[in-house]
């Protein structure tokens, strides 16, 4: 259910603090100030993602956060295997993901890290990724719905880590379904009540 620990502790919580101050950095406020948005969390849902950046009618902004946004949780991962190994890699996107759902930079009120949970699924064994990606792509297709697509999409990894193959990542990706559910928890109160603002909709 986990890879085998071959690293030094503290090599790990090394990597861990690197990972967290990485995913910390909120690109979706730096895509808003670049592009004269304003201050994302006074838009929309008050989210720092590149769906609430999306409300703003910018889409090249919105595009760039969701790539930033995955990134940094790729290239978290990619950089602790090569570093240090599987163990420190999969901690590593953990990390990440709590960076940016509690950034230190914002007095830890983040994003809600659908992009970054991705991001994190492609490094870490990207069929599962890929799989991921597009459980999201076709609940978006059919409901319109970004929040909904995101809990179907983080619901499924494990079963597609399962189905691929892959128990080590079972573990790690329930734990980040689960925070991906906590921080949507609003959007779930929502999409019960019908008042859920739907894909491209603006502020």
């Amino acid at each position: 259910m986990i890879p085998a620990l071959t690293s030094s502790p503290l090599l790990l919580g090394l990597c861990a603090v690197l990972a967290y101050l990485l995913g910390s950095v909120p690109f979706g406020m730096v895509m808003a100030r670049l592009f004269g948005l304003g201050d994302l969390r006074q838009i929309g849902s008050g989210n720092i993602g590149a769906t609430n950046v999306l409300r703003t009618g910018n889409k090249l902004a919105a595009f760039l956060t969701l790539i930033l946004d995955a990134g940094k949780g790729a290239i978290a991962v990619l950089l602790a295997r090569a570093a240090l190994g599987e163990d420190a890699a999969q901690l590593a996107g953990l990390a990440a993901f709590l960076g940016h759902c509690f950034p230190v930079y914002l007095g830890f009120h983040g994003g809600k890290g659908v992009a970054t949970f991705l991001g994190t699924l492609l490094a870490l064994f990207w069929p599962v990724g890929v799989a991921a990606c597009a459980t999201w792509a076709v609940t978006a297709a059919i409901s319109r719905y970004s929040s909904l697509s995101a809990l179907v999409a983080a619901v499924s990894a494990p079963v597609w880590c399962w189905l691929f193959g892959r128990p080590d990542l079972i573990l790690l990706t329930i734990c980040l379904a689960g925070l991906v559910l906590y921080r949507h928890s609003a959007n779930i109160t929502r999409l019960r009540a019908g008042t859920e603002p739907k894909i491209g909709k603006k502020s």
